[in-house]
């Protein structure tokens, strides 16, 4: 049972941080050790279903609560402040680094790899920065747009970091979208959800390809995604010393789940070596 509930909770936070702008689902898949075995089930099924198959229903119920069910109660939070529920998902983030560290090192770290992660890093922050705060195109949403949005979504957990919530607030696509799943729109669904399928299973084969090829280099990459996503994301201005307050104390939280997500995460490799 903590096995499952565990996986549960865990795709939640992959379905809901896929919905929160800035924070990558596919960042939270890594750092909680789901990633890999959800790459190896869409690539090779016939192999890995017989040895993760346990952890589908529960992954599969949580990312739908979390992508689905979790779109108005985000989009309330985020109206109440967008500030302390960023630094909420940040803590999530923050409280799995070492983890991901040491697990991004597990095959030695050369000097490609140290390129790889600076230059990811680099590049992500740059690309985050120059959309956020410099771009400023506005798309009329529609079915097309809306598909786009899928292609993002699938992006994201395919591609740790790709953070495709802060690309549709760049182009003025978040707000529609995220009222149109909240609100079970069969426009945005039939738009997004076929573009989101198709992108999942045209890139895993690829991504899989990249880690199994070049373990460290891809892995420190993904590691320095990780960091700049995080960083481009820290809110800088505060309503007052209440919010943050509270950002603090969402950002603590989200430290601790993460820490008690890895003692599950440890414990579940104890009771289940292999």
């Amino acid at each position: 049972m903590i096995h499952w509930l565990r996986n549960l909770l865990c795709g939640i936070l992959i379905g809901a941080g896929a919905i929160l702008p800035g924070v990558s689902g596919g960042v939270l898949a890594v750092v909680f050790d789901i990633y890999r075995p959800f790459m190896e089930i869409l690539t090779h099924p016939k192999r890995a279903l017989p040895k993760y198959w346990r952890w589908l229903p529960p992954l599969g119920l949580g990312w739908c609560a979390g992508f689905m069910g979790f779109a108005k109660g985000i989009a309330a939070a985020i109206d109440f402040s967008s500030t302390v529920t960023t630094w909420l998902f940040i803590g999530l983030i923050v409280g799995t680094v070492p983890a991901l560290y040491r697990e991004a090192g597990k095959e030695g770290r050369s000097a490609a790899s140290w390129v790889s992660l600076l230059l990811c890093a680099g590049s992500v922050f740059a690309g985050l920065f120059y959309i956020s705060r410099i771009a400023c195109f506005s798309a009329e949403p529609n079915f097309w747009w809306y598909n786009f949005c899928g292609v993002l979504w699938g992006m994201g957990v395919v591609i740790p970091g790709m953070t495709s919530s802060s690309v549709m607030m760049a182009l003025d696509l978040y707000q529609p979208v995220l009222e149109g799943l909240a609100n079970l729109d069969f426009l945005v669904l039939s738009a997004s959800l076929p573009g989101l399928l198709l992108t999942v299973f045209l890139l895993a084969r690829l991504v899989t390809w990249c880690f199994r090829r070049w373990y460290s280099v891809a892995f420190h990459g993904t590691f320095g995604i990780v960091l700049a996503s995080t960083l481009v994301i820290i809110p800088t201005s505060y309503r007052g010393a209440e919010e943050i307050v509270l950002s603090a104390l969402c950002c603590a939280g989200g430290c601790a789940l993460a820490y008690f997500l890895a003692r599950l995460d440890q414990r579940m490799k104890m009771d289940d070596p292999a």
